[in-house]
């Protein structure tokens, strides 16, 4: 996950995020299996509170991952998400009660507070000795961000930005992605600290950068002034990283939400949910 974090350096924020390096996707919890739909009766579930879903995030709760800051308006990606899941097992909107998680506690070891965490975090191996995950629910994109009316900022297609003078991050999935998918015809400017590609774009050094879609979402609203998103591509080799519902170890309500996550990608419901919030209103199209 990249959910950036806002330190105070000698009176200015400036953000910190880790890179984004490859996430080795991993599969859910061995609980996650056939038997499923013989123990997900809502009255049966074991849930923190009697009758209610309990639903972690962070605050604040970032956009297009939730609208104005509020979780339980069932909009942005995440929301909806939460909101479409809680209802494939039984609950109706009041019957979901959000909590206040910090990001990085919703990972450690011990206890928690809530049936499962949604707040853009990566499935890794290491994360999962402490907490089980669900099925990925999202699967991250890269993002293209340029300065508002450069000679790239209205590319359409991958193939209009073949000229562009790329920077990207070391050892970051989008150096990977910018070489196999767009293949430029100039070597991208790769750089060991993302704060250094941002600066590069905004001195016009460079004409684009290429992040994960959700840091690119957090760069063009805190980062660049004067930025957009271009538009957003999927990698076409290596091992995706996903986003995945947090529960406590051991939870017993991971196999039924694999089956509602199931059920809502066979359905088309969660595609038709990502394109809705992290294309559409997102102002972030798929580039092909």
């Amino acid at each position: 996950m990249h959910r950036p974090t806002m330190l105070l350096a000698g009176g200015v924020l400036v953000l910190a995020a880790a890179a984004c390096a490859p996430q080795p996707s991993t599969t859910a919890s061995p609980s996650a299996s056939g038997s499923a739909s013989a123990t997900c009766d809502k009255a049966q579930l074991p849930l923190t509170a009697p009758g209610k879903l309990t639903i972690g995030t962070d605050k604040p709760a970032y956009e297009p991952w939730f609208k104005n800051d509020d979780p339980t308006s069932g909009q942005g990606f995440e929301s909806a998400v939460a909101y479409a899941v809680a209802q494939k097992l039984g609950f109706t909107k009041d019957e979901v009660a959000w909590t206040v998680v910090p990001f990085d506690s919703s990972f450690a070891p011990g206890p928690k507070k809530f049936d499962f965490d949604i707040n853009q975090i990566s499935i890794s191996p290491e994360r999962q000795k402490a907490v089980d995950f669900s099925e990925g629910y999202y699967t991250v994109k890269q993002g293209v961000v340029a300065l508002n009316g450069s000679k790239f900022a209205g590319a359409t297609t991958l193939a209009e930005l073949k000229d562009a003078k790329i920077g990207v991050q070391a050892g970051t999935t989008a150096l990977q992605a910018v070489q196999q998918v767009i293949q430029p015809t100039k070597d991208p400017s790769v750089y060991n600290q993302q704060i250094d590609a941002i600066s590069a774009l905004k001195n016009k050094q460079i004409d684009a950068i290429v992040v994960d879609l959700p840091t690119a979402f957090y760069v063009t609203a805190a980062q660049i002034d004067g930025s957009k998103i271009v538009g957003q591509f999927a990698a076409n080799s290596g091992t995706p990283e996903e986003f995945g519902l947090l529960f406590q170890k051991g939870s017993g309500l991971v196999s039924c939400v694999d089956k509602a996550l199931g059920d809502l990608k066979s359905s088309g419901e969660l595609a038709g949910i990502e394109s809705q919030w992290l294309t559409g209103s997102a102002g972030a199209p798929e580039l092909k």
